[in-house]
């Protein structure tokens, strides 16, 4: 858990790093502009208020259905498959893998915004793919089997979205 935290932020920090620097060899003269920057900051404040809220939405989902006896927190040993698990079987990586855009919008870099951001999205998703689904058959086996066959691993329907903020 403290490994997949630390790289987090090791992305964030470092596409802020790498924004600022290919900014100032690519993109001067749109990192100065003012209306970029405010139209950007804007965007990024309302992507970020959506990441928080299906994180948030999908955390009490799982604190709630995905325990049973004593846990540490964060922890579950029960395959959960209501809410939004329901319609996806990731639904708070969908809404993780927009927190580095949202970041990227935050700061107003071109280069994290058009080249990092989207290269961290790609890279969350293998990461999901290679190690979350192969620890999820482990712990819940055939079970989580029959929900990978059923359930699809992301949902981007507008239903689906909804269900992910906690709005329908």
């Amino acid at each position: 858990m403290r490994g997949r935290l630390a790289m987090w932020v090791l992305m964030l920090l470092g596409g802020l790093w790498g924004g600022w620097y290919l900014d100032a060899q690519c993109f001067a003269q749109l990192s100065r502009s003012w209306l970029f920057h405010l139209s950007m900051f804007l965007l990024g404040l309302i992507l970020l208020a959506a990441v928080l809220s299906v994180s948030r939405h999908t955390g009490r989902t799982l604190a709630r259905y995905g325990r049973e006896g004593d846990l540490p927190r964060l922890q579950t040993n029960v395959l959960v498959t209501v809410g939004p698990y329901k319609l996806m079987r990731h639904p708070m990586h969908l809404g993780l893998l927009f927190l580095p855009l949202s970041i990227a919008l935050l700061f107003g870099s071109p280069s994290f915004i058009f080249c990092i951001a989207p290269a961290e999205m790609v890279m969350m998703l293998l990461l999901i793919k290679r190690f979350e689904e192969p620890e999820a058959i482990k712990k819940f086996g055939d079970s989580y089997r029959k929900y990978q066959e059923n359930t699809p691993m992301f949902c981007l329907k507008i239903s689906c979205i909804q269900a992910l903020l906690g709005l329908k």
